[in-house]
């Protein structure tokens, strides 16, 4: 697999002022510090206009190709802005990187959406699901199978118990998820649709205001089961507001609930995880996020899980 070593702030600004001139933008040497680094990429922010991301490996690099067609897919069918890429190129030998526009605002992390942002959460939600799948399918978008809530309830009973013993949970909230409750929330055949996959609060793009300004971050998208995206934004936002947003797009129980569940499960067993040194993440942020997505909802204070129904076509 292709891979290069971290690049110095010189090598950085060495290359974003060969992307600027690229794209008609030249001028003195630009300001360059690093923002942000997962498994996949390395971010720089370049001025006070314009993100840097460079693809870790091969692997990241057919991603973010594929990644800067797909924003040009769905960028007609969103009500938020997707970053626009300016130039891009090789960073190094087969490790593809670009230059973005910058969004504006910060992150969901540090920006609290506001009600009116939940109508943009919406129509973000809805306008993935217009996103035509067969052209999604031509850029190369992988295809995922639903989880399986049934699958994910005895990691969550014992992960829970570990919470427990550690003070940081009642495990009892996760016997909520029963077998006939797991049975409902199965995801519903023929629901695939373009799926974001990583909808956590630092790719959500927050103004002070509290409306939702943008996303970032595409290269983890796939065809598969909306109940992702719900879960991300219950993670992100919180189960409150992440399930007003799915009923604004025209989901009904059925999904918002799974993805409810989805979250709860995920952010106990990260939680968890990280407590026993097998997952990475701040701790603070973990346990933010596992309070986000245990949020009571008035949906399942008010609706029996076996009557639960899929409003979706």
């Amino acid at each position: 697999m292709t891979q290069a070593s971290t690049p110095t702030a010189e090598t950085v600004r060495h290359l974003a002022r060969s992307l600027l001139t690229d794209s008609g933008a030249a001028g003195r040497d630009p300001d360059v510090r690093p923002v942000a680094a997962d498994r996949d990429h390395l971010t720089w922010r370049v001025g006070a206009r314009h993100v840097l991301r460079l693809a870790r490996d091969g692997d990241a690099s057919v991603r973010l190709r594929r990644e800067l067609r797909l924003r040009d897919l769905v960028r007609p069918h969103l009500p938020v802005a997707v970053p626009v890429s300016v130039a891009h190129g090789e960073w190094a030998d087969g490790l593809v990187c670009t230059l973005d526009t910058r969004l504006p605002g910060g992150s969901a992390e540090e920006q609290t959406v506001s009600a009116v942002g939940e109508t943009d959460l919406a129509g973000l939600l809805g306008g993935l699901r217009e996103v035509p799948a067969a052209r999604a399918d031509a850029l190369g978008v992988p295809r995922a199978a639903p989880r399986s809530l049934e699958t994910l309830r005895a990691p969550l009973d014992e992960a829970g118990r570990e919470l427990a013993a550690a003070d940081e949970f009642d495990p009892a909230r996760s016997g909520r998820l029963t077998a006939a409750a797991a049975g409902q929330l199965s995801a519903q055949p023929g629901a695939a649709v373009l799926v974001h996959h990583g909808l956590e609060g630092g790719r959500l793009a927050v103004g002070a205001d509290g409306r939702v300004r943008g996303v970032l971050d595409w290269t983890d998208a796939v065809l598969g089961d909306p109940a992702e995206d719900i879960a991300g934004l219950a993670i992100a936002v919180g189960a409150p507001a992440a399930v007003r947003a799915a009923t604004l797009a025209g989901y009904g129980a059925r999904p918002s609930l799974r993805g409810l569940w989805l979250a709860r499960c995920d952010t106990v067993l990260r939680l968890s995880g990280r407590l026993r040194g097998v997952d990475e993440g701040p701790l603070p942020l973990l346990r933010t996020r596992l309070r986000r997505a245990w949020e009571p909802i008035m949906l399942e204070r008010v609706t029996d899980l076996r009557d639960a129904t899929d409003e979706t076509p």
